[in-house]
Protein backbone atom coordinates (compact mmCIF):
# COMPACT_ATOMS: atom_id res chain seq x y z
CA UNK A 1 0.00 0.00 0.00
CA UNK A 2 1.11 3.44 -0.67
CA UNK A 3 3.11 5.60 2.03
CA UNK A 4 0.03 8.06 3.89
CA UNK A 5 -0.59 10.87 0.99
CA UNK A 6 -1.31 13.55 3.06
CA UNK A 7 1.36 16.96 2.26
CA UNK A 8 1.70 19.66 4.25
CA UNK A 9 -1.06 19.31 7.25
CA UNK A 10 -1.66 21.17 9.89
CA UNK A 11 -1.61 20.22 13.21
CA UNK A 12 -4.90 18.89 14.87
CA UNK A 13 -5.58 21.40 17.97
CA UNK A 14 -3.00 21.18 20.78
CA UNK A 15 -3.01 17.50 19.62
CA UNK A 16 0.75 16.18 19.74
CA UNK A 17 0.93 12.32 18.32
CA UNK A 18 3.77 11.68 20.63
CA UNK A 19 2.22 12.91 23.36
CA UNK A 20 -1.97 12.40 23.11
CA UNK A 21 -3.60 10.22 25.68
CA UNK A 22 -6.46 9.94 22.89
CA UNK A 23 -4.93 9.14 20.00
CA UNK A 24 -7.64 10.32 18.09
CA UNK A 25 -7.54 13.02 14.93
CA UNK A 26 -10.27 14.50 13.07
CA UNK A 27 -11.29 14.05 9.13
CA UNK A 28 -13.90 15.42 7.07
CA UNK A 29 -15.99 13.30 4.79
CA UNK A 30 -17.60 14.99 1.62
CA UNK A 31 -20.42 13.14 0.08
CA UNK A 32 -23.45 13.73 -2.03
CA UNK A 33 -27.71 13.66 -0.96
CA UNK A 34 -27.61 11.84 2.34
CA UNK A 35 -28.17 11.44 6.07
CA UNK A 36 -25.00 9.91 8.07
CA UNK A 37 -25.26 7.07 10.76
CA UNK A 38 -23.04 6.04 13.15
CA UNK A 39 -23.24 2.43 14.61
CA UNK A 40 -22.76 1.31 17.86
CA UNK A 41 -19.87 -0.95 19.27
CA UNK A 42 -21.75 -3.17 21.02
CA UNK A 43 -25.82 -2.77 20.16
CA UNK A 44 -24.54 -2.20 16.69
CA UNK A 45 -27.43 0.12 16.55
CA UNK A 46 -27.66 2.83 14.18
CA UNK A 47 -27.43 6.60 15.20
CA UNK A 48 -27.90 9.74 12.92
CA UNK A 49 -25.13 11.86 12.80
CA UNK A 50 -25.95 14.76 10.41
CA UNK A 51 -27.74 15.80 7.46
CA UNK A 52 -26.51 17.47 4.23
CA UNK A 53 -28.41 20.69 3.10
CA UNK A 54 -31.36 19.90 0.93
CA UNK A 55 -30.63 21.06 -2.67
CA UNK A 56 -33.85 20.91 -5.33
CA UNK A 57 -33.71 19.86 -9.20
CA UNK A 58 -31.06 17.90 -9.25
CA UNK A 59 -29.23 14.36 -9.70
CA UNK A 60 -25.77 15.36 -9.22
CA UNK A 61 -26.11 17.29 -5.96
CA UNK A 62 -22.67 18.68 -4.64
CA UNK A 63 -23.06 19.71 -0.97
CA UNK A 64 -21.04 22.33 1.13
CA UNK A 65 -22.44 21.37 4.31
CA UNK A 66 -19.73 18.62 5.79
CA UNK A 67 -19.81 15.76 8.10
CA UNK A 68 -16.60 16.10 10.54
CA UNK A 69 -16.15 12.87 12.36
CA UNK A 70 -13.48 11.94 15.25
CA UNK A 71 -11.18 9.07 13.41
CA UNK A 72 -9.66 5.89 15.55
CA UNK A 73 -6.98 4.24 13.69
CA UNK A 74 -7.71 1.41 16.53
CA UNK A 75 -11.47 1.04 16.59
CA UNK A 76 -13.64 -0.30 13.05
CA UNK A 77 -16.04 2.68 12.58
CA UNK A 78 -18.94 1.72 10.74
CA UNK A 79 -20.86 4.13 8.46
CA UNK A 80 -24.37 4.58 6.71
CA UNK A 81 -25.18 6.89 4.35
CA UNK A 82 -28.95 7.28 3.53
CA UNK A 83 -29.89 9.04 0.46
CA UNK A 84 -32.71 10.92 0.18
CA UNK A 85 -35.41 12.97 -1.56
CA UNK A 86 -38.84 12.75 -0.45
CA UNK A 87 -38.64 9.38 0.94
CA UNK A 88 -35.69 6.87 1.21
CA UNK A 89 -34.22 6.46 -1.83
CA UNK A 90 -31.03 4.20 -1.13
CA UNK A 91 -28.50 3.41 1.47
CA UNK A 92 -24.87 3.04 1.40
CA UNK A 93 -23.38 1.43 4.42
CA UNK A 94 -19.62 2.91 4.27
CA UNK A 95 -16.22 2.55 6.85
CA UNK A 96 -13.60 4.66 6.74
CA UNK A 97 -11.56 2.31 4.75
CA UNK A 98 -13.63 1.11 2.62
CA UNK A 99 -17.04 2.11 0.29
CA UNK A 100 -19.85 -1.07 -0.25
CA UNK A 101 -22.74 0.50 -2.53
CA UNK A 102 -25.98 -0.76 -2.01
CA UNK A 103 -29.16 0.58 -3.20
CA UNK A 104 -32.77 -0.78 -2.78
CA UNK A 105 -33.32 -4.10 -4.48
CA UNK A 106 -33.65 -3.57 -8.04
CA UNK A 107 -33.69 -0.35 -8.50
CA UNK A 108 -30.61 1.73 -9.85
CA UNK A 109 -29.64 4.69 -7.06
CA UNK A 110 -26.67 6.01 -8.61
CA UNK A 111 -23.12 6.30 -7.16
CA UNK A 112 -22.34 8.28 -3.78
CA UNK A 113 -18.86 9.70 -4.25
CA UNK A 114 -17.13 9.64 -0.52
CA UNK A 115 -13.97 11.45 0.13
CA UNK A 116 -11.83 11.91 3.35
CA UNK A 117 -9.32 13.96 4.25
CA UNK A 118 -7.79 14.72 7.97
CA UNK A 119 -8.28 18.21 8.96
CA UNK A 120 -5.97 20.84 10.14
CA UNK A 121 -7.16 22.99 12.89
CA UNK A 122 -7.40 26.70 11.73
CA UNK A 123 -9.15 29.35 12.75
CA UNK A 124 -11.58 31.11 10.48
CA UNK A 125 -11.48 33.99 8.52
CA UNK A 126 -13.53 36.58 6.93
CA UNK A 127 -13.92 37.12 3.18
CA UNK A 128 -15.50 39.33 0.96
CA UNK A 129 -15.73 39.45 -2.68
CA UNK A 130 -17.31 41.90 -5.75
CA UNK A 131 -17.69 41.44 -9.25
CA UNK A 132 -17.08 43.44 -12.53
CA UNK A 133 -18.91 43.22 -15.34
CA UNK A 134 -19.74 39.41 -14.95
CA UNK A 135 -21.78 38.69 -17.80
CA UNK A 136 -22.46 35.48 -20.04
CA UNK A 137 -22.57 37.38 -23.18
CA UNK A 138 -26.11 36.24 -24.28
CA UNK A 139 -27.98 39.12 -24.40
CA UNK A 140 -31.09 38.21 -22.67
CA UNK A 141 -30.65 40.60 -19.56
CA UNK A 142 -28.28 40.66 -16.81
CA UNK A 143 -26.44 37.96 -14.70
CA UNK A 144 -27.88 37.10 -11.37
CA UNK A 145 -24.44 35.68 -10.00
CA UNK A 146 -23.46 33.89 -7.30
CA UNK A 147 -19.55 32.07 -6.55
CA UNK A 148 -18.94 28.51 -5.61
CA UNK A 149 -15.60 28.02 -3.66
CA UNK A 150 -13.94 24.14 -4.62
CA UNK A 151 -10.96 23.31 -2.14
CA UNK A 152 -8.31 20.90 -3.80
CA UNK A 153 -8.22 17.95 -2.87
CA UNK A 154 -4.62 15.40 -2.47
CA UNK A 155 -6.27 13.16 -5.03
CA UNK A 156 -6.40 16.31 -7.96
CA UNK A 157 -10.19 16.56 -7.28
CA UNK A 158 -12.02 19.27 -5.76
CA UNK A 159 -14.58 19.12 -3.23
CA UNK A 160 -16.99 22.45 -2.50
CA UNK A 161 -16.71 24.19 0.31
CA UNK A 162 -18.41 27.24 -0.25
CA UNK A 163 -21.33 28.76 -2.38
CA UNK A 164 -22.29 33.08 -1.95
CA UNK A 165 -25.72 33.91 -1.79
CA UNK A 166 -27.28 34.58 -5.23
CA UNK A 167 -27.11 38.94 -6.19
CA UNK A 168 -30.35 39.27 -8.49
CA UNK A 169 -29.93 41.32 -11.77
CA UNK A 170 -26.51 42.98 -11.85
CA UNK A 171 -23.12 42.49 -13.81
CA UNK A 172 -21.07 44.39 -10.86
CA UNK A 173 -22.43 42.13 -7.40
CA UNK A 174 -21.25 42.60 -4.44
CA UNK A 175 -21.86 39.68 -1.89
CA UNK A 176 -22.13 39.37 1.43
CA UNK A 177 -18.66 39.13 3.80
CA UNK A 178 -19.00 35.45 5.13
CA UNK A 179 -16.49 33.68 7.83
CA UNK A 180 -15.28 30.59 6.91
CA UNK A 181 -12.49 28.34 8.43
CA UNK A 182 -8.84 28.38 6.71
CA UNK A 183 -9.16 24.57 6.92
CA UNK A 184 -12.34 24.64 4.95
CA UNK A 185 -10.29 26.31 2.06
CA UNK A 186 -7.37 24.69 2.14
CA UNK A 187 -6.58 22.72 4.90
CA UNK A 188 -3.93 24.65 6.50
CA UNK A 189 -2.36 24.69 3.11
CA UNK A 190 -1.78 28.20 2.05
CA UNK A 191 -0.17 26.95 -1.26
CA UNK A 192 -3.46 24.47 -2.12
CA UNK A 193 -4.79 25.41 -5.13
CA UNK A 194 -8.75 27.17 -4.27
CA UNK A 195 -10.90 27.23 -7.45
CA UNK A 196 -13.87 29.77 -7.71
CA UNK A 197 -16.61 29.33 -10.21
CA UNK A 198 -18.90 32.10 -11.34
CA UNK A 199 -22.75 31.42 -12.63
CA UNK A 200 -25.68 32.78 -13.26
CA UNK A 201 -28.44 31.25 -11.15
CA UNK A 202 -31.35 29.57 -13.09
CA UNK A 203 -34.74 28.43 -11.10
CA UNK A 204 -35.07 25.63 -12.62
CA UNK A 205 -31.26 24.35 -11.62
CA UNK A 206 -29.21 24.15 -14.66
CA UNK A 207 -27.12 27.36 -13.80
CA UNK A 208 -25.29 28.72 -16.93
CA UNK A 209 -21.63 28.67 -16.58
CA UNK A 210 -20.34 32.08 -16.64
CA UNK A 211 -16.58 31.16 -15.61
CA UNK A 212 -13.65 30.23 -13.39
CA UNK A 213 -10.57 31.49 -11.51
CA UNK A 214 -7.58 30.00 -9.37
CA UNK A 215 -5.91 31.20 -6.15
CA UNK A 216 -4.48 30.24 -3.03
CA UNK A 217 -4.97 30.85 0.50
CA UNK A 218 -1.53 32.47 0.60
CA UNK A 219 -2.35 34.62 -2.67
CA UNK A 220 -5.91 36.13 -1.15
CA UNK A 221 -4.25 36.58 2.21
CA UNK A 222 -3.25 39.73 1.23
CA UNK A 223 -6.40 41.06 0.61
CA UNK A 224 -7.73 44.15 -1.42
CA UNK A 225 -5.33 44.91 -4.03
CA UNK A 226 -4.11 44.94 -7.68
CA UNK A 227 -3.21 41.68 -7.34
CA UNK A 228 -6.04 40.09 -6.02
CA UNK A 229 -8.21 41.07 -9.01
CA UNK A 230 -9.09 37.83 -11.05
CA UNK A 231 -10.33 37.47 -14.57
CA UNK A 232 -13.50 34.79 -14.96
CA UNK A 233 -12.91 33.11 -17.83
CA UNK A 234 -14.53 30.82 -19.53
CA UNK A 235 -12.35 27.87 -20.94
CA UNK A 236 -15.01 27.12 -24.19
CA UNK A 237 -15.31 30.54 -25.26
CA UNK A 238 -11.90 31.19 -24.75
CA UNK A 239 -10.79 28.24 -27.72
CA UNK A 240 -13.61 29.41 -30.26
CA UNK A 241 -13.05 32.67 -29.93
CA UNK A 242 -9.95 34.60 -30.87
CA UNK A 243 -10.78 38.44 -29.37
CA UNK A 244 -12.03 36.39 -26.02
CA UNK A 245 -10.46 37.86 -23.32
CA UNK A 246 -12.88 37.06 -20.13
CA UNK A 247 -16.11 36.96 -18.48
CA UNK A 248 -15.35 40.16 -16.08
CA UNK A 249 -13.83 40.47 -12.58
CA UNK A 250 -13.95 39.37 -9.16
CA UNK A 251 -11.46 41.16 -6.46
CA UNK A 252 -11.60 40.75 -2.83
CA UNK A 253 -12.74 43.59 -0.84
CA UNK A 254 -11.10 43.27 2.57
CA UNK A 255 -7.70 41.66 3.86
CA UNK A 256 -7.37 38.84 5.72
CA UNK A 257 -5.77 37.29 8.86
CA UNK A 258 -2.79 35.48 8.47
CA UNK A 259 -2.49 32.22 10.93
CA UNK A 260 0.66 31.04 12.30
CA UNK A 261 0.57 26.80 11.15
CA UNK A 262 2.19 23.91 12.35
CA UNK A 263 3.39 21.40 9.76
CA UNK A 264 4.03 17.61 9.81
CA UNK A 265 2.92 13.93 8.14
CA UNK A 266 0.42 12.10 10.03
CA UNK A 267 -1.06 8.43 9.52
CA UNK A 268 -3.80 7.44 7.26
CA UNK A 269 -2.16 4.22 5.83
CA UNK A 270 0.26 1.31 7.37
CA UNK A 271 1.49 -1.52 4.98
CA UNK A 272 2.30 -5.52 5.66
CA UNK A 273 1.59 -6.76 9.37
CA UNK A 274 2.27 -10.71 10.07
CA UNK A 275 0.59 -12.62 12.60
CA UNK A 276 2.16 -15.67 14.41
CA UNK A 277 1.06 -18.09 16.63
CA UNK A 278 2.90 -19.69 19.92
CA UNK A 279 2.28 -23.61 20.68
CA UNK A 280 -0.27 -25.12 23.11
CA UNK A 281 -1.65 -28.86 23.68
CA UNK A 282 -5.08 -29.30 21.85
CA UNK A 283 -6.96 -30.84 24.88
CA UNK A 284 -10.70 -29.83 25.52
CA UNK A 285 -9.17 -27.67 28.33
CA UNK A 286 -7.14 -25.60 26.40
CA UNK A 287 -6.73 -22.44 25.64
CA UNK A 288 -6.97 -23.45 21.88
CA UNK A 289 -10.05 -26.10 21.91
CA UNK A 290 -12.17 -25.25 19.32
CA UNK A 291 -16.08 -24.95 20.98
CA UNK A 292 -19.04 -25.34 18.71
CA UNK A 293 -20.38 -22.87 20.04
CA UNK A 294 -17.86 -19.83 20.69
CA UNK A 295 -14.33 -19.14 19.61
CA UNK A 296 -11.43 -19.28 21.89
CA UNK A 297 -9.14 -16.57 23.15
CA UNK A 298 -6.61 -16.96 20.31
CA UNK A 299 -9.22 -16.78 17.60
CA UNK A 300 -10.93 -13.58 19.45
CA UNK A 301 -7.73 -11.97 20.06
CA UNK A 302 -7.06 -12.80 15.90
CA UNK A 303 -10.04 -11.67 14.93
CA UNK A 304 -10.30 -8.46 17.14
CA UNK A 305 -6.57 -6.99 16.05
CA UNK A 306 -6.65 -8.43 12.50
CA UNK A 307 -9.86 -7.05 11.38
CA UNK A 308 -9.43 -3.92 12.17
CA UNK A 309 -5.88 -3.81 10.62
CA UNK A 310 -6.38 -5.70 7.75
CA UNK A 311 -7.99 -2.78 6.32
CA UNK A 312 -4.67 -1.01 5.75
CA UNK A 313 -2.87 -3.93 3.70
CA UNK A 314 -3.59 -3.45 0.05
CA UNK A 315 -3.75 -6.74 -0.79
CA UNK A 316 -5.41 -8.70 1.80
CA UNK A 317 -2.91 -11.64 1.76
CA UNK A 318 -1.00 -12.27 4.73
CA UNK A 319 1.88 -14.70 5.69
CA UNK A 320 1.00 -16.72 9.35
CA UNK A 321 4.00 -18.42 10.76
CA UNK A 322 3.04 -21.21 14.03
CA UNK A 323 5.98 -21.51 16.02
CA UNK A 324 6.68 -24.27 18.92
CA UNK A 325 5.20 -27.65 17.10
CA UNK A 326 6.29 -30.88 15.98
CA UNK A 327 5.47 -30.99 11.65
CA UNK A 328 4.00 -33.89 10.56
CA UNK A 329 5.60 -36.65 8.69
CA UNK A 330 8.55 -36.53 10.52
CA UNK A 331 7.26 -34.65 14.22
CA UNK A 332 10.85 -32.29 13.57
CA UNK A 333 10.19 -29.25 15.86
CA UNK A 334 9.81 -25.73 14.61
CA UNK A 335 9.33 -22.52 15.29
CA UNK A 336 8.23 -20.61 12.46
CA UNK A 337 5.72 -22.64 10.24
CA UNK A 338 3.21 -21.94 7.58
CA UNK A 339 -0.40 -22.13 9.58
CA UNK A 340 -1.28 -23.33 5.56
CA UNK A 341 0.83 -26.17 5.50
CA UNK A 342 2.51 -24.61 2.29
CA UNK A 343 5.99 -22.87 3.40
CA UNK A 344 6.70 -21.89 0.02
CA UNK A 345 3.75 -19.47 0.21
CA UNK A 346 2.60 -19.12 3.49
CA UNK A 347 0.03 -15.85 2.67
CA UNK A 348 -3.41 -16.22 3.28
CA UNK A 349 -6.57 -14.25 2.16
CA UNK A 350 -7.52 -11.69 4.66
CA UNK A 351 -7.69 -12.55 8.27
CA UNK A 352 -10.80 -15.25 8.39
CA UNK A 353 -8.04 -17.03 5.63
CA UNK A 354 -5.60 -16.36 8.52
CA UNK A 355 -8.14 -18.06 10.89
CA UNK A 356 -9.43 -20.55 8.57
CA UNK A 357 -5.24 -22.09 8.24
CA UNK A 358 -4.58 -21.81 12.45
CA UNK A 359 -8.39 -24.12 12.53
CA UNK A 360 -6.48 -26.38 10.77
CA UNK A 361 -3.14 -26.49 11.77
CA UNK A 362 -4.07 -27.55 15.15
CA UNK A 363 -5.55 -30.76 12.94
CA UNK A 364 -2.37 -31.59 11.90
CA UNK A 365 0.55 -30.92 14.00
CA UNK A 366 1.55 -31.73 17.44
CA UNK A 367 1.84 -28.29 19.39
CA UNK A 368 5.45 -28.99 21.31
CA UNK A 369 7.54 -26.88 23.60
CA UNK A 370 9.90 -24.79 24.10
CA UNK A 371 8.42 -21.40 23.46
CA UNK A 372 10.94 -19.34 21.07
CA UNK A 373 10.07 -15.90 20.06
CA UNK A 374 12.83 -14.71 18.12
CA UNK A 375 12.84 -16.98 14.98
CA UNK A 376 9.49 -15.34 14.12
CA UNK A 377 10.90 -11.72 15.37
CA UNK A 378 14.24 -12.29 13.11
CA UNK A 379 11.68 -13.58 10.18
CA UNK A 380 9.64 -10.83 10.11
CA UNK A 381 12.40 -8.19 11.14
CA UNK A 382 13.91 -9.80 7.25
CA UNK A 383 11.65 -8.19 5.59
CA UNK A 384 11.17 -5.03 7.46
CA UNK A 385 15.32 -4.42 6.14
CA UNK A 386 14.76 -5.08 2.90
CA UNK A 387 12.39 -2.23 2.78
CA UNK A 388 13.70 0.84 4.49
CA UNK A 389 12.37 3.41 2.40
CA UNK A 390 9.30 3.82 4.29
CA UNK A 391 6.73 2.48 1.31
CA UNK A 392 6.42 -0.60 4.08
CA UNK A 393 5.54 -0.90 7.38
CA UNK A 394 5.23 -4.44 9.41
CA UNK A 395 3.59 -5.49 12.28
CA UNK A 396 4.35 -8.16 14.19
CA UNK A 397 0.63 -9.84 15.68
CA UNK A 398 1.82 -12.48 18.64
CA UNK A 399 -0.67 -14.69 20.71
CA UNK A 400 0.61 -15.92 23.62
CA UNK A 401 -0.20 -17.55 26.81
CA UNK A 402 2.80 -15.87 28.76
CA UNK A 403 5.82 -18.71 28.41
CA UNK A 404 8.92 -17.82 26.66
CA UNK A 405 11.81 -19.61 26.26
CA UNK A 406 14.59 -17.43 24.93
CA UNK A 407 14.06 -14.23 27.09
CA UNK A 408 17.59 -13.35 26.18
CA UNK A 409 17.58 -13.60 22.35
CA UNK A 410 14.19 -12.45 22.22
CA UNK A 411 15.53 -9.05 24.02
CA UNK A 412 18.44 -8.77 21.39
CA UNK A 413 15.88 -9.32 17.96
CA UNK A 414 13.78 -6.65 19.39
CA UNK A 415 16.76 -4.24 20.37
CA UNK A 416 17.72 -4.88 16.63
CA UNK A 417 14.29 -4.51 15.12
CA UNK A 418 13.93 -1.28 16.53
CA UNK A 419 15.74 0.62 14.07
CA UNK A 420 13.20 -0.79 11.49
CA UNK A 421 10.21 -0.47 10.06
CA UNK A 422 8.39 -2.77 12.09
CA UNK A 423 6.14 -3.12 15.42
CA UNK A 424 5.04 -5.84 17.53
CA UNK A 425 1.73 -6.72 19.01
CA UNK A 426 1.38 -9.07 21.95
CA UNK A 427 -1.75 -11.12 23.59
CA UNK A 428 -1.33 -12.83 26.66
CA UNK A 429 -4.36 -15.08 26.92
CA UNK A 430 -5.13 -16.94 29.40
CA UNK A 431 -4.00 -16.86 33.53
CA UNK A 432 -1.03 -16.75 33.45
CA UNK A 433 1.61 -14.09 34.66
CA UNK A 434 2.82 -11.94 31.88
CA UNK A 435 6.23 -10.33 33.69
CA UNK A 436 8.42 -11.33 31.05
CA UNK A 437 5.82 -9.74 28.08
CA UNK A 438 5.68 -6.45 30.39
CA UNK A 439 9.30 -6.40 30.12
CA UNK A 440 9.41 -6.41 26.56
CA UNK A 441 6.89 -4.31 26.27
CA UNK A 442 9.29 -1.34 27.80
CA UNK A 443 7.05 1.40 28.63
CA UNK A 444 8.44 1.69 31.87
CA UNK A 445 12.08 0.94 30.82
CA UNK A 446 13.41 1.03 27.22
CA UNK A 447 13.87 -2.78 26.58
CA UNK A 448 18.05 -3.24 26.25
CA UNK A 449 20.50 -6.38 25.27
CA UNK A 450 24.28 -6.59 25.72
CA UNK A 451 24.40 -2.52 26.90
CA UNK A 452 22.56 -1.90 24.03
CA UNK A 453 18.90 0.05 23.86
CA UNK A 454 16.01 -0.32 21.81
CA UNK A 455 16.28 3.06 19.05
CA UNK A 456 12.49 3.25 19.94
CA UNK A 457 9.66 1.09 21.38
CA UNK A 458 8.22 -1.39 19.11
CA UNK A 459 6.00 -3.10 21.39
CA UNK A 460 2.96 -2.88 22.80
CA UNK A 461 1.77 -6.18 25.21
CA UNK A 462 -2.17 -6.48 26.47
CA UNK A 463 -3.20 -9.48 28.58
CA UNK A 464 -6.66 -10.48 26.87
CA UNK A 465 -8.07 -11.06 30.43
CA UNK A 466 -8.45 -7.77 30.91
CA UNK A 467 -10.97 -6.96 28.36
CA UNK A 468 -13.23 -9.95 28.91
CA UNK A 469 -16.83 -8.45 29.20
CA UNK A 470 -18.71 -9.52 32.68
CA UNK A 471 -21.70 -9.85 30.80
CA UNK A 472 -19.53 -12.74 28.22
CA UNK A 473 -20.48 -9.64 25.25
CA UNK A 474 -17.58 -11.33 23.44
CA UNK A 475 -17.97 -7.90 20.86
CA UNK A 476 -17.03 -5.56 22.94
CA UNK A 477 -14.61 -7.67 24.44
CA UNK A 478 -13.11 -7.83 20.96
CA UNK A 479 -13.77 -4.14 20.32
CA UNK A 480 -11.92 -3.54 23.82
CA UNK A 481 -8.86 -5.11 22.78
CA UNK A 482 -8.37 -3.95 19.38
CA UNK A 483 -8.70 -0.70 20.65
CA UNK A 484 -5.73 -0.86 23.26
CA UNK A 485 -3.48 -3.57 21.25
CA UNK A 486 -3.62 -0.75 18.64
CA UNK A 487 -3.50 2.51 20.21
CA UNK A 488 0.14 2.58 19.91
CA UNK A 489 0.70 1.75 16.57
CA UNK A 490 0.45 5.00 14.81
CA UNK A 491 2.76 6.63 16.86
CA UNK A 492 5.76 3.70 16.19
CA UNK A 493 4.87 3.93 12.68
CA UNK A 494 5.83 8.40 12.86
CA UNK A 495 8.43 7.63 15.10
CA UNK A 496 10.33 5.44 12.81
CA UNK A 497 9.57 8.26 9.73
CA UNK A 498 10.76 11.37 11.06
CA UNK A 499 13.93 9.69 12.58
CA UNK A 500 14.60 8.50 9.11
CA UNK A 501 13.27 11.71 7.78
CA UNK A 502 10.71 9.34 5.07
CA UNK A 503 8.31 12.23 4.23
CA UNK A 504 5.15 10.72 1.97
CA UNK A 505 4.90 9.67 -1.26
CA UNK A 506 3.28 12.37 -4.12
CA UNK A 507 -0.43 11.90 -4.55
CA UNK A 508 -1.54 9.29 -7.20
CA UNK A 509 -3.36 10.21 -10.46
CA UNK A 510 -6.55 11.98 -9.89
CA UNK A 511 -9.68 10.15 -9.78
CA UNK A 512 -11.73 11.82 -12.97
CA UNK A 513 -15.29 11.12 -12.06
CA UNK A 514 -18.36 11.07 -14.79
CA UNK A 515 -18.36 14.59 -15.82
CA UNK A 516 -21.91 16.19 -15.20
CA UNK A 517 -23.04 20.22 -15.59
CA UNK A 518 -23.22 21.77 -12.50
CA UNK A 519 -26.96 21.75 -11.49
CA UNK A 520 -27.99 23.18 -8.31
CA UNK A 521 -30.13 25.44 -6.30
CA UNK A 522 -29.28 28.29 -4.13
Amino acid sequence: IRQPILRNMASIGDFDPLNASIPATKVEITVSLCVLYTQGISNKEWREFGRTEVIENTLNPEFVRKFILDYFFEERQNLRFDLRMKKPLCTNEWRLCFVFNRGLPGKKCGNIIVKAEEMGNCRSVMMQFCGNKLDKKDFFGKSDPFLVFYRSNEDGTFTTCHKTEVVKNTLNPVWQAFKIPVRALCNGDYDRTIKIECYDWDRDGSHDFIGEFTTSYRELSRGQSQFNVYEVVNPKKKGKKKKYLNSGTVNTTIPFLYLALFHYCTLLLLSHYRTCFPGNPTQPTSLHYMSPYQMNAYAMAMKAVGEIIQDYDSDKMFPALGFGAKLPPDGRVSHEFALNGNPQNPYCAGIDGVMEAYYQSLKSVCLYGPTNFSPVINHVARYAASVKDGSQYFILLIITDGVISDMAQTKESIVNASCLPMSIIIVGVGPAEFDAMIELDGDEVRISSKGRYAERDIVQFVPFRDYTDRTGNHILSMARLAKDVLAEIPDQFLSYMRIRGIKPSPAPPPYTPPGHPLQTQI
